[in-house]
């Protein structure tokens, strides 16, 4: 899915300029690509949030640059942790047909029968890195927890049939959940959780990021 979202070339850099353009309710933020000048550029904060939750944090924008329009998708961010607002982007120009990098996040889905009999869910990965076209990187890998028993684990391996438009960059026997038995609920590592990273409101989800 594509979205247009209006941006305007920034031609002038200083620091005074920047502050005048977050105070107006708008980014400062630059277009790269390995086909593409790097480019200056600054937008709407609103408008771009509401583009991303219509899009996904994947998903292809129509950056129209005073006129211009490009394919890109959101790489990165940086965020005021205080005031709770963003300060940089960053897009990258995109080949629909050229395959790239994208780390994206995997979500649970049901409850599990283990856990409902006192096993406790162990989730090691949160996301994975992925390697596909621009339109075919999904906003989430979904894994069906459901029938998970104690002791059972789901790995790479288990959810590449469901994902065949894309390569998973990991070894097919790494594990991304696992239902540990209750008496092991003492000396389980969970994995590290994801932060509650400021903007999360992007979407409803922690962010991805894409490279080459």
């Amino acid at each position: 899915m594509s979205s247009v979202l209006q941006a305007k070339e920034r031609k002038v850099l200083r620091h005074s300029v920047l502050k005048s353009i977050r105070k107006e309710g708008n980014i400062p933020g630059v277009i790269y690509g390995s086909k593409t000048e790097n480019k200056s550029i600054y937008l709407s904060e609103k408008d771009l949030i509401k583009t991303i939750r219509d899009v996904g944090r994947n998903g292809i924008i129509s950056l129209d640059v005073d006129g211009n329009k490009q394919n890109v998708i959101l790489t990165d961010y940086q965020a005021d942790p205080l005031k709770n607002v963003l300060v940089h982007v960053d897009f990258r120009a995109v080949d629909m047909a050229t395959e790239l990098n994208a780390n994206v996040r995997v979500t649970l889905i049901g409850d599990a029968a283990g856990v409902k009999e006192g096993g406790v869910m162990q989730q090691s990965l949160h996301e994975v890195s992925v390697t596909a076209t621009p339109t075919n990187i999904p906003q989430s890998i979904d894994v069906d927890v459901t029938n998970l028993q104690v002791e059972e684990k789901v790995t790479i391996a288990d959810i590449k049939g469901a994902y065949a438009s894309i390569t998973f960059n990991h070894e097919e026997d790494e594990v991304i959940c696992s239902i540990l038995a209750p008496r092991q609920e003492e000396v389980i590592d969970t994995g590290e959780k994801q932060s509650d990273a400021p903007h999360d409101n992007l979407e409803e989800t922690p962010a991805n990021s894409a490279e080459e």
